[in-house]
């Protein structure tokens, strides 16, 4: 029995029946700079993951920042000891060992010959139920090895295998369980592989497939209240859905999926994402595409991503400076926390942007109540130097976020005159004047049918130029008939 994957392009890190190299990881070009004035606990940080999450964040961290590269090697390698991905092992054993000024760490062989001998025996053992079962069509039993082959492959680092044996999974999928067990498979792995592109397909099937479960289960049980299953389900594909607005730079959208989390992502918590995260997330994409009102509605009185806002203290103390105005603590303390964010494996691509946009909404808002404003007073209000705040505020300017001219002799913003009279005199000259011009055409299209001047087709043709009159406006009384 033979089948095939569908409905996804496997990516081509996972392309290759290898596990992921160091060098397959996305890395934002840069160094991350670690010290008093930008801390990072790197202990706290990784103890907070579980499973190959916490593996590939290390090596993430040690790629982007030299100084706590051997600490997060180190790391990296314990986790690697307490799994099966023999090859991921070796790659960072080697990464760490060709870091300057470390002692060279030499190989387990003992690990290393054990693990591929288990790893070689389970395969066979998996393939052999899989054509028993197949040959005996149980179809249950096929699905079953199909899920046990994919989570045997993402154990050992073969993503694209993984994939390949889920996706596989569902021809033999007999109710809306199984297809939510599969897209929640494939979609963990497509999170840790940053395959954001392909994850919509998935959250889609998954929610058709809970929509479709749970009527018969409430008719069941007389409308009751959803499952925790249930709930947990749905808390992770709204994170899923939040990750793929996110990484498509859709930051609104992905604000207001963050923002709508339910605090439950079961097994998901600490294997794929924390509730810092989530935090950190929300809150920059809110701050970056949202006004202050939609922040407050939204962030603040919120009771379900309050739960978060707790587990990031310095994300609340951003946002408090951000709606009382106080712009310069915003900016000091995303400063401050930028190592945080640059290290995040999910989060780094987006920093720059995010950064750009809070400081241009912080510089529209700071303006709004003045018709002028001394660019140096500006400039001090945000702790930047005047130079660059006038380059800000020429960008901002150009782009029609604010509506301000600057003297640039004596540096002063000034806003463009606004008389409410004017614009309202000319909106009504122009409906004036749109108003005759829609007339003069119906006066005109009138005199024509008066004169019985009007192009009728061919009566083989009339359908075809019924269209075409409609579109000229010129209909004859056989058109409408």
């Amino acid at each position: 029995m033979t089948s095939t994957p569908e409905d996804i392009e496997l990516p081509e890190a996972a392309q290759t029946t290898a596990g992921p190299s160091v060098a397959s990881l996305k890395v934002t070009a840069g160094q991350v700079v670690v010290d008093e004035n930008h801390p990072f606990d790197l202990d706290a940080y990784l103890s907070s993951y579980t499973g190959r999450t916490a593996y590939m964040r290390a090596v993430f961290i040690a790629q982007r920042c030299p100084s706590l590269a051997p600490q997060a090697y180190q790391t990296a390698l314990e986790h690697l000891l307490q799994g099966s991905d023999v090859q991921s092992y070796v790659t960072v054993l080697s990464a760490y060992n060709s870091l300057p000024g470390v002692s060279q760490a030499p190989q387990d062989p003992e690990y290393v010959d054990k693990t591929i001998a288990n790893n070689t025996k389970e395969k066979d053992r998996l393939e052999v139920d899989l054509k028993t079962y197949a040959a005996n069509m149980i179809k249950e039993s096929v699905r079953l090895s199909h899920r046990e082959l994919g989570r045997y492959y993402y154990s050992t680092g073969d993503y694209a295998a993984a994939l390949r044996n889920h996706m596989k999974s569902r021809e033999f999928c007999t109710n809306a369980t199984h297809v939510i067990e599969m897209c929640v498979s494939v979609l963990e792995i497509l999170l840790e592989q940053q395959n954001y592109a392909h994850l919509s397909t998935y959250i889609y099937k998954a929610e058709t497939a809970l929509d479709a479960s749970q009527p018969a289960k409430n008719s069941k049980a007389g409308g009751a209240a959803a499952s925790p299953e249930r709930t947990k389900i749905q808390a992770k594909l709204e994170f899923a859905s939040a990750m793929a607005e996110m990484g498509a730079g859709r930051y609104d959208k992905a604000a207001y999926a963050f923002l709508k989390m339910k605090n439950d992502l079961g097994d998901w918590n600490g294997k794929v994402v924390t509730p810092s995260d989530i935090a950190i997330y929300g809150t920059l994409c809110a701050l970056a595409s949202l006004s202050r009102s939609a922040i407050k509605a939204a962030v603040l009185e919120s009771e379900t991503f309050g739960y978060y806002l707790e587990q990031e203290p310095y994300i609340r103390d951003i946002l408090d400076a951000y709606m009382g105005s106080k712009f310069k603590d915003v900016l000091l303390l995303m400063e401050r926390y930028s190592s945080r964010h640059l290290l995040d494996i999910h989060l780094a691509h987006h920093v720059p942007t995010l950064a750009q946009q809070i400081r241009n909404r912080a510089l529209v808002l700071y303006f709004q109540p003045f018709a002028t404003v001394h660019l140096e007073r500006m400039a001090a209000a945000f702790g930047m130097e005047l130079a660059d705040m006038e380059a800000n505020i020429v960008k901002l300017i150009e782009e029609g976020l604010i509506k301000a001219r600057i003297d640039s002799q004596n540096k002063i913003l000034k806003a463009k005159d606004h008389d409410p009279r004017v614009e309202l005199y000319n909106r009504a000259v122009t409906a004036g004047l749109e108003t005759e011009a829609s007339t003069r055409k119906l006066l005109w299209r009138m005199k024509l049918l008066q004169a019985d001047i009007v192009i009728r087709a061919p009566k083989g043709q009339r359908g075809e130029g019924r269209q075409d009159s409609l579109q000229s406006g010129l209909i004859g009384w056989d058109d409408l008939a």
